[in-house]
């Protein structure tokens, strides 16, 4: 379930922005959705995918919108850790 959430991600955002570990809740998976850079790791979660158990099809996430504004959260609120990992 993790890859399917990866692969509709990466439609979306080509880095950053990656699925963790999946969890089983009422008869679907839940998939939160990072915001990750290398050498610092996760930095936070931004929103969350729900795929159908039985279709392997994503049947709800945290709209697009938000995601985006929750990542620019996170990033602002480690920005001088993320930065200093860079230069």
């Amino acid at each position: 379930m993790q890859g399917i959430a990866s692969e509709f991600l990466l439609d979306l955002w080509p880095d950053r922005f990656t699925a963790d570990q999946p969890t089983w809740q009422n008869n679907q998976w839940f998939v939160p959705v990072i915001l990750a850079y290398p050498v610092i790791g996760a930095i936070g979660q931004a929103g969350e995918i729900l795929i159908n158990d039985a279709s392997g099809k994503v049947i709800s996430h945290t709209p697009l919108a938000t995601m985006q504004q929750n990542g620019l959260d996170l990033y602002s609120d480690r920005k001088d850790d993320i930065e200093a990992a860079f230069s």
